[in-house]
């Protein structure tokens, strides 16, 4: 058997009729399917425990995470291999916390309202794999490392050193996490991770399928730049911000990588130092965006290529070829 632990938030709040109108249907649906468990309502949150068979929970868990009602759904543990059950009595005994006003539920509620903030903020600090990974009941720290290809993606901010020392505090954290926005919701959107924020720039990967969303990422996030150049105010120091990519396809090695201490899961090999070498060439082909040969064979879409030219990339004993792309939105970085 396996036992779900979770929290939820709901769209919209339920009157304690409609609360129990949810505890009866549930209990009925669920004892049909040997299902056992609790659920407990406060303040627009569930906080569900449901046990029986593997197949069957996994279900009814899927199923709850499609239902409109319910959002931020924190899958906080998983038991595999139970063998004895917390609630075999109860089909899905419902405690509505919001109509009990008993002083001994108060630090109940505090409890839990505590766990539910403290993983809503976890998350904003924490990697979409790694969340994940979490919310398939796994603990990541567990996962072995993998070897496996992937595309990489390095950006940084262009001439961000003479911008920051001619900047407020303030105009160089706008500058920043405004940077970081763009960059993180793009790369999302088209499939892509974020694995690390490095000082001016940051570090995210692919799945080796996604050659061409990896180059259209790079082309979406230059493009909110620029729109975000033309319409800042004359004095906005927005205006000064541009961007180079380097993009590498490679093996390497995805897993869990530090210390007791301090523990990242993130990847590391040559397509690694490949892309950020790239990304450094950028400056120096006047180019903002360079990629390799290897991700270049990978794409599918009618890109118009441009080969740079053989460079000597550190950590590599023969030269190599690179290459951009044609296109009004790969500038010129030489005046910037």
């Amino acid at each position: 058997m396996k036992r779900i632990i979770y929290i939820s938030r709901l769209t919209n709040p339920l009157s304690i009729k409609e609360m129990e109108q949810i505890g009866i249907t549930s209990s009925q649906n669920n004892r049909a399917l040997n299902i056992t468990g609790l659920l407990v309502y406060f303040e627009r949150l569930f906080f569900q425990i449901i046990e029986g068979d593997d197949e069957k929970v996994d279900h009814l868990f899927l199923k709850i995470g499609q239902d409109p009602r319910h959002q931020d759904i924190i899958r906080l543990k998983t038991d595999y291999d139970v063998d004895q059950r917390l609630f075999p009595a109860w089909s899905m005994k419902t405690i509505n916390l919001d109509s009990n006003v008993d002083e001994l539920v108060r630090p109940i509620k505090i409890l839990l309202q505590a766990v539910t903030e403290s993983h809503t903020i976890i998350e904003q600090y924490t990697q979409p794999t790694i969340l994940k990974i979490l919310n398939n009941g796994v603990n990541p720290l567990g996962v072995i490392p993998i070897r496996v290809e992937k595309i990489i993606l390095f950006s940084d901010i262009v001439s961000y050193s003479a911008i920051s020392e001619k900047s407020t505090i303030e105009d160089v954290f706008l500058i920043l996490n405004t940077y970081f926005e763009i960059c993180s919701r793009i790369i999302l959107d088209k499939g892509g991770e974020v694995n690390k924020l490095l000082g001016d720039g940051l570090m995210a990967y692919f799945d080796v399928e996604q050659a061409d969303d990896s180059i259209q990422a790079c082309l979406d996030i230059m493009q909110e730049l620029r729109n975000l150049r033309n319409s800042a105010s004359a004095h906005s120091p927005l205006r000064l911000l541009h961007s180079g990519f380097g993009l590498a396809q490679g093996t390497v090695i995805e897993g869990n990588m530090g210390s007791n201490f301090k523990t990242d899961y993130t990847v590391i090999g040559d397509a690694v130092n490949i892309a950020s070498r790239l990304e450094g060439l950028t400056r120096e082909v006047n180019r903002s965006l360079v990629l390799s040969e290897s991700l270049k064979q990978s794409t599918k879409s009618p890109w118009v290529f441009v080969s740079l030219g053989k460079y000597s990339l550190k950590g590599k004993e023969k030269n190599m070829e690179v290459y951009s792309i044609e296109h009004d939105l790969v500038t010129s970085l030489k005046d910037i």
